[in-house]
């Protein structure tokens, strides 16, 4: 008789059951390795990239807006072909994309080049929302399923910021002394070790869901999208007051009326409106949208206004960018160790409270440069605290996603938390950008120091939005992502 599954034993103590989650865990480590020196390998070279292409450095906004427009495009086809056909086929292929788009950019001969290659490389945003699937499916038979799910994203989440450390260590390092295409070849080789490390290490298993793809919703929303950040790009780059933005903006938004209307009536969409209308699940997603205000918008704001001359502008840290590398490292190993605690807080206040309590940190820490932006300290006191809490809530969205979704849509739930998150991002790349700049332009160089009031403005929006989300995760049923031998815990 052939010997069953290790995912088939449920026993919480059997070996080869906590072996074989403990490999698939240490085969995805090894993909989000990969994915922390993409997301920590060229920030610190832009300027020297922008040389390499000789293109002007405002310029470099481009290569964000672009990414970020096809990684919302593609997680809905993604997520939607992970559960049809299995997350480890999704995962390989979104990975090989991700290579190729690595490879272009490391022989890119012009800005356009340059451009298509970090927007093929956008594809990488649904390695983690794949990996916890993966995760999540795999442990089925366990009765601690959510926890283990909790854990394995702590681990994959805390190896993805440490990466991300590497990543921008080994650029800084090396810049001056490889070639640019040389130095370019790194993260193209690391994601290309990735593909052969999902193929030969973790195992291939069916999807769990009929059906097709929803060609027709993926249009719909395809269209809403490109109009809406069409019109945001449009924003950034000519201000508020160019009218054809917002017409196109408001466009954006009323396609989304087709779009739900059909979506709701279709068998197999290509965005479940009816899961995202679970108790559970709209308050995960809106906090995705919220949170990635902060995470993926706030970033480049932080980094200028530390690098602000407080004897021109009255008003910065005057920072060197050796003193921003450090503020970068410490955001990082907090996000790290916020990820890797997950499984504790997630026990000790129950995994809906471990969310509350993640975005409270993340309001409360943006809250503090309000008033305490003078100085060094400060800087690094408020960004570990928005730190700590964004690193479980990096960890925690895609796990409490795939505990409130059914099998079968378990892809699509983890992988929406991301393009949610990708969308929050882009929106407030322009809210930020035209509160920086006197014309809303970031490319506009003329303008001088951007003013106070628009650092306030952004880390305002990034607190109100934690705030929201935290608001929004009350309405959350008492133990909706626990496992069942956790309910006790998260029930008065």
């Amino acid at each position: 008789m052939s010997q069953p599954e290790p995912v088939s034993q449920p026993a919480p103590g059997a070996p080869k059951h906590l072996h074989s989650i403990t490999a698939v865990v240490g085969f995805l480590v090894a993909v989000e390795i990969a994915s922390g020196i993409l997301q920590g390998f060229y920030t610190p070279i832009w300027k020297d990239i922008a040389h390499h292409l000789s293109m002007h450095d405002a310029d470099v906004n481009w290569f964000e807006a672009a990414q970020l427009i096809v990684s919302a495009l593609a997680i809905p086809l993604l997520a939607r072909l992970g559960d049809l056909i299995g997350h480890k086929r999704v995962l390989l292929l979104s990975t090989a994309i991700t290579a190729v788009g690595s490879w272009i950019l490391a022989f890119a001969p012009s800005f356009t080049a340059f451009l298509i290659g970090f927007a093929i490389q956008g594809a990488y945003v649904v390695w983690l929302p794949m990996e916890v699937a993966i995760v999540h499916r795999r442990t089925a038979a366990d009765p601690r399923q959510d926890r283990l799910t909790r854990t394995a994203a702590g681990v994959l989440v805390f190896a993805l910021e440490i990466a991300v450390i590497i990543g921008a260590g080994l650029s800084g390092a090396l810049v001056g002394g490889l070639a640019m295409s040389t130095l370019l070849m790194i993260p193209a080789v690391a994601v290309s070790i990735a593909f052969f490390v999902i193929w030969f290490g973790v195992e291939d298993r069916p999807g769990q869901s009929g059906g097709g793809v929803d060609w027709t919703g993926l249009g719909l929303i395809t269209l809403c999208l490109v109009l809406v950040m069409g019109g945001l790009i449009l924003i950034r780059l000519n201000g508020p007051g160019f009218l054809v933005a917002w017409l196109v903006i408001v466009l954006g938004l009323a396609a989304m009326v087709p779009f739900v209307r059909f979506e709701a009536a279709h068998d197999d969409p290509i965005i479940d409106v009816h899961l995202f209308a679970k108790p559970a699940m709209w308050p995960v997603q809106l906090t995705a949208f919220l949170f990635g205000m902060s995470v993926l918008g706030a970033q480049i704001p932080l980094s200028t206004f530390a690098r602000t001359d407080p004897d021109k502008a009255g008003f910065g840290l005057g920072a060197s960018a050796g003193f921003v590398t450090v503020l970068i490292v410490v955001y990082v190993v907090t996000l790290a160790v916020g990820a890797l605690t997950l499984p504790f807080t997630s026990r000790l206040l129950g995994p809906r409270g471990a969310l509350l309590a993640a975005s409270l940190l993340v309001a409360i820490g943006y809250a503090l440069w309000i008033p305490f932006h003078d100085h060094t300290w400060q800087a690094l006191l408020n960004m570990a605290i928005a730190g700590f809490g964004s690193g479980a809530l990096v960890a925690a969205l895609p796990a409490s996603a795939a505990a409130a979704a059914p099998p079968e849509r378990t892809g699509f739930a983890t992988g929406m938390t991301n393009g949610t998150k990708t969308v929050g991002g882009a929106i407030a790349s322009a809210i930020f950008a035209i509160a920086l700049s006197s014309t809303g332009s970031l490319a506009d160089t003329k303008a001088g120091h951007a003013p106070l009031s628009g650092y306030l403005t952004v880390w305002a929006v990034c607190s109100v939005a934690a705030l929201l989300a935290a608001a929004s995760l009350l309405v959350v049923p008492r133990g909706a992502f626990a496992d069942p031998a956790e309910a006790p815990l998260t029930t008065p």
